[in-house]
Parts: structure tokens; sequence; C-alpha cells
């Protein structure tokens, strides 16, 4: 009773402030932040009803688990990287994890450097202090990148209702020059099974022109397994002068707003793009849901790297990390040197 008084009350509130906030407005990061803070108020919640010995033991259990990962991550990175350079073409894009892994065994050794100067050399020595700059650092973005991972991840388990007007599906290549990838096969693949589970049909949007090393516009290839599937080319309403996703959603918007009626809009692409698809539509002014298609389980980390610094990079974003890197150093080095 004295834990549910106590802890009860923010649980609730900051679970649904949670909630509401990924529904009503899912492409904000802060939302990435909220996710992060409710699931450690949830550790306090339930730690709080174990009697306390039990919690002990279980605090001493999280903890040693939190170490185990920390560990681990950076070893399992690599393998990814090394399994995507295997599985895919040799890009700047399929070394993400291979390089994040790298970056985060810099940190962890850098945290131990510092640590080991501590106690040989006590507080202040010059190497120690560079090591807890780096040291820092590493964590500093890694939660970053981390509560991202966890929000995308959370928005693809939210329900929402199958009654959709249009369906826009996001293009992403196709290979000789008029074949589907199996990653836009995935992304066509959910926008049917979305169609299928709506009572009235929408409209379904493939969205993506043409490369120069297509025969085909993207567009036109989604259009006719579509039809092979057995759409009716009447319910679909091909895009096929985008290039990019913002392209997408954005001429995608002028078809849809182009015709009469109601325009409830769902929008389908990989479950590691949704996000930065949504903060997209928001900008180009587009109200819609986004729905996640599954991806090969060694090819999610890196996309999600890439994904993360395609946000980072906006100056949206940018300016608060930024200012919130500078603040988290100026307390972690006063606290800790």
């Amino acid at each position: 009773m004295q834990n549910l008084q106590t802890t009860g009350l923010l649980f609730v509130a900051v679970w649904t402030v949670t909630v509401l906030l990924t529904v009503l407005r899912p492409q904000r990061y802060q939302n990435c932040l909220m996710l992060m803070a409710a699931l450690f108020v949830t550790v306090a919640f339930v730690l709080g009803f174990l009697p306390a010995q039990a919690r002990d033991r279980a605090v001493s259990f999280f903890a040693l688990a939190v170490t185990g990962a920390l560990l681990v991550v950076p070893l399992l990175l690599v393998v990814n990287g090394i399994q995507m350079l295997r599985r895919e073409s040799v890009s700047l894009s399929h070394l993400l994890s291979l390089g994040l892994g790298v970056l985060v065994g810099i940190g962890e050794i850098a945290g131990a450097v510092y640590l080991l100067r501590q106690v040989s050399f006590g507080r202040g020595h010059p190497l120690g202090t560079a090591a807890l700059v780096v040291m820092l650092t590493v964590f500093y973005f890694s939660f970053l990148v981390l509560s991202f991972v966890l929000y995308s991840a959370f928005i693809q388990i939210l329900p929402h209702r199958m009654n959709f007007d249009y369906v826009i599906i996001h293009g992403c290549g196709l290979t000789h020059g008029d074949h589907m990838t199996r990653l836009l096969s995935g992304r066509v693949d959910k926008a049917l099974e979305v169609w299928r589970k709506c009572g009235k049909k929408p409209v379904l949007i493939p969205s993506g022109g043409q490369g120069k090393d297509e025969t085909v516009s993207e567009a036109q290839a989604m259009k006719d397994y579509l039809i092979s599937r057995g759409v009716p080319e009447g319910s679909i309403l091909k895009e096929d002068r985008s290039a990019t996703t913002e392209e997408n959603l954005r001429f995608s918007k002028e078809l849809i707003q182009a015709r009469p009626g109601k325009h409830k809009t769902a929008l389908v692409s990989s479950n590691y793009h949704v996000y930065r698809c949504l903060r997209l539509a928001k900008k180009v002014g587009l109200e819609c849901t986004g729905i996640g298609a599954g991806v090969a389980l060694y090819f999610w980390p890196s996309a999600l790297i890439r994904e993360f610094i395609a946000v980072f990079v906006t100056l949206e974003f940018l300016a608060p990390a930024l200012l919130g890197y500078v603040l988290f150093m100026g307390l972690g080095l006063y606290g800790l040197l």
C-alpha cells in the first residue's frame, strides 16, 4: 500500500503522459526520453513491492545484468557489423553497427582506465581526466541512441484502428531494373495486410520514382505486385515522381488532398524507418499513422543507427542534444573529478 502511494501515482502519471504524447505527437524526440523515464519508474515501482532482502538481491541482480549487457553489447554490435558486411554490400551505412560497437568498447575501456587511475594516482590525474571525458561522451551519445532504439520499437506495438482512407507505401529501390527488393516486398506485403484488415478498403499509394538504373518506377513495380495479389487497379493511386522520403510524403499528400472525402492516412515503411517518416510527415503537414514492416534481425541495428544519425543532424534535434551534452559533461566532470 505504501509503495502504491509513493510510486504508484508517479508510475501511472509517467506512463499516461508517455502514451498520450506518443499517440498525439509520435514524431517528437522528447517521447524517447519520456519512455526511458517511464522504464526507470517501472523498475522502481516493481522493486517497491519486494521485501527489503529480496529487493536488495533484485537490485544486485539488475546491476549485474546491466554490467553484463555493457560488456556484451559492443561485442554483439561488432559481430552484427561483420554479418552485415558478409550478407550485404560493403558501404558506409553497413559499417555503422561495427563502428558503434568499437566506439562503445572504447568508452568502456576509458571507464576502466579512469577507475584504475583514480585508484593508482588519485583524483585529477591528466590521463584519468582524459579517460573520463571519453567515457562520459560515449555514455551520453549511447544513451541517446538507446532511447531512440527503444522508442522506435515502442511505437510499433501501440494498437491502432484499421479504418484508413489512404495507405502510403514508401519505396526503397529496385533490383535488376524492375524487381522489388526483399526490403520493398516486406513493405508492400505489410500494406496489403493493412488493406485486407480495413473494413472499407483504403486507396493504396505506392510511392517512388524511377532511378537511373531502373527500367520502371518503384511505384509501378509496387502497383504491378499489388494487382497480382488481388488489389483492384481502382484502389491504387500511383505516385511516381518522388526521389526521397520527404518527397514520398509531400507528393502523396498532394494526391490525397486533390480527392474528395475523408483523408485518414497511414504510412507503411520498414519498422526502423517509421519514426523518421513521421517526423517528415509532420514537416510537410500530413497527419498520419505510422505502420512498420518487419526486416531481417541482422539488418535492424545498422538501419536504426543510420536513422538516428539522419534525425540527429537536423537542427531541431542537434541544438538541444549538444546543449544537453555540454550540461551533462559539466555536471559529470564537476562530480567525478
